[in-house]
């Protein structure tokens, strides 16, 4: 089970390798803060307002806020924004948020794909066709939050959908919502580059219940099936 310091430390390699390999243009290292009475939290600081992300207003708007705001860990070098968001309770992990933001602003490189096609970042989103859309992995697992079935303890969230709560087997670490991203979205850059972005083992406890696996849900990678692997 990760600790708040090897988190944030996970999270500052991993933003310093993709800062290295210029994959992201801007960027927030990340801080932890002693919230007092057993508390940590691993974020951003005090940029922004992170909650502007759930309002229902316009996705343009809120991805314009969130860039002016520099509310993110990373910003890509397309203009998608990358938060990654924990709260520890007692070490124990209590919440996440980890988000992807693509730019809704797309038309330069669609329009003018012949001056990125050098560039191993841009190969996925230089197709018409492309639909930007955002997307989160929430943990929760506080009871006065938890609804099995209806509101999973860890979950995906598409495009905003306000009842979109596909379940999730356990927590991500940053290592593994990154490599998600990168896979992806930004598939010929991970080919191209995966061999020198830092790895990590640690991984999170299951949280998934019997009744969410009955339903279709994302299986991550957990102790338990890293064990089995080895053995």
């Amino acid at each position: 089970m990760p600790t708040p310091e090897q988190i944030r430390q996970q999270m500052e390699m991993l933003t310093a390798d993709l800062v290295g390999l210029s994959l992201c243009d801007r960027q927030n290292f990340p801080s932890l803060r002693d919230l007092g009475h057993g508390c940590y939290e691993v974020g951003i600081g005090e940029r922004g307002n992170v909650s502007y992300a759930l309002k229902n207003v316009p996705y343009h708007d809120i991805y314009v806020e969130l860039d002016r705001t520099q509310t993110y860990n990373l910003r890509m070098l397309d203009g998608a924004l990358i938060q990654m968001m924990y709260r520890f309770r007692d070490n124990q992990v209590e919440s996440h948020r980890l988000a992807f933001f693509p730019s809704p602003f797309l038309d330069e490189f669609q329009n003018n794909p012949e001056i990125y096609l050098e560039d191993e970042i841009y190969a996925e989103v230089i197709m018409k066709n492309i639909v930007p859309f955002p997307l989160r992995f929430d943990f929760d697992c506080r009871d006065e939050i938890v609804v099995e079935v209806e509101h999973p303890k860890s979950h995906l969230t598409l495009g905003q959908y306000q009842n979109c709560r596909i379940p999730v087997s356990a927590p991500l670490t940053p290592y593994h919502f990154l490599g998600f991203i990168l896979r992806n979205f930004y598939n010929t850059a991970y080919h191209t580059f995966s061999t020198k972005i830092s790895s990590f083992s640690e991984v999170f406890n299951i949280s998934i219940t019997d009744s969410e696996m009955e339903l279709l849900y994302v299986q991550i990678p957990t102790q338990a099936r890293l064990q089995s692997r080895k053995s």
